[in-house]
């Protein structure tokens, strides 16, 4: 089953498109990571997918049903979203923030201190918004976003602003929210993110796809056809992948030559540079 079904999206703003024919599915249970530079369109496709916004041309659906009645509160109960629109109750505490969302949700009171946990921020419930880092506020909306463990996860920069340490351990909830039903849709500059988390990934340039497949074969694919060969003495060889390449290596092993072996394989972060001309933030 598609949980998020794209078809010939087109979304125009004035005489500039900022969506061209946009067509992909996400099927259940998959974390689909939407790549692409500042200004490519992943934060307006989100808004077209949660009826946000309102596409030009082409239709999209939701969890089976059209992405427009996503504003409708049984569709609400549905999804979580974090987007760079989402806010807090600033002079309220985090606590306060959450149990606003558990009486929404009419969820019980463990909820938020499961929630808490999610966001590693147990110790800090009784902090006042407004006085929270960039990185605690974040956390707060991502745990805001996912209180009601919905079906379908929306997170747009979820870890832009966080440190390693907490972004690990957002890392380990999604996974654990993802085991046990939810699919996640997610944007990122953050390609080591997209290749640790995704199932799949989506890359978007001047509002087209690029490229979409798993992170392996995408490298893969792209990857140079030589075998790189790193001897004792210091000396470093790229040999073609061919049969001759393969006796030359079987000389060196029989000899103890070698050091290492690896094939001359891109990071995804390469191979976004190489499609879409423009570097990582």
């Amino acid at each position: 089953m598609d949980v998020i079904q794209v078809e010939q999206i087109r979304k125009t703003f004035g005489a500039r498109d900022a969506l061209s024919d946009v067509s992909f599915s996400v099927p259940k249970g998959e974390i689909f990571g939407f790549l692409g530079p500042s200004g490519a369109g992943k934060t307006t496709l989100i808004k077209l997918l949660t009826a946000q916004l309102h596409p030009t041309r082409g239709q999209a659906f939701v969890l089976g049903k059209p992405a427009a009645m996503m504003q409708q509160s049984e569709q609400k109960m549905r999804f979580g979203i974090l987007t760079d629109n989402s806010g807090l109750y600033e002079r309220l505490t985090i606590r306060e923030n959450l149990e606003l969302y558990r009486q929404l949700y009419d969820l019980p009171a463990s909820t938020i201190e499961r929630a808490l946990q999610f966001v590693n921020l147990n110790g800090d419930h009784k902090k006042k918004v407004q006085l929270l880092s960039k990185g605690m506020r974040q956390r707060v909306l991502l745990a805001c976003a996912m209180i009601h463990e919905p079906e379908l996860l929306f997170l747009d920069e979820p870890t832009s602003a966080l440190d390693p340490v907490n972004a690990a351990h957002i890392y380990k909830g999604l996974r654990y929210l993802n085991e046990n039903g939810t699919t996640i849709f997610l944007t990122t500059h953050n390609m080591a993110e997209a290749e640790l988390l995704c199932h799949r990934v989506a890359i978007l340039y001047q509002g087209q796809i690029q490229a979409l497949d798993t992170p392996k074969a995408l490298k893969k694919q792209h990857r140079d056809p030589v075998i790189r060969v790193d001897l004792i003495n210091g000396d470093m060889h790229e040999l073609p992948i061919d049969e001759r390449s393969a006796d030359q290596i079987a000389e060196w092993m029989k000899r103890g030559c070698i050091d290492s072996l690896a094939t001359k394989e891109p990071s995804l972060g390469d191979i976004f540079i190489k499609m879409t001309g423009s570097e990582l933030l």
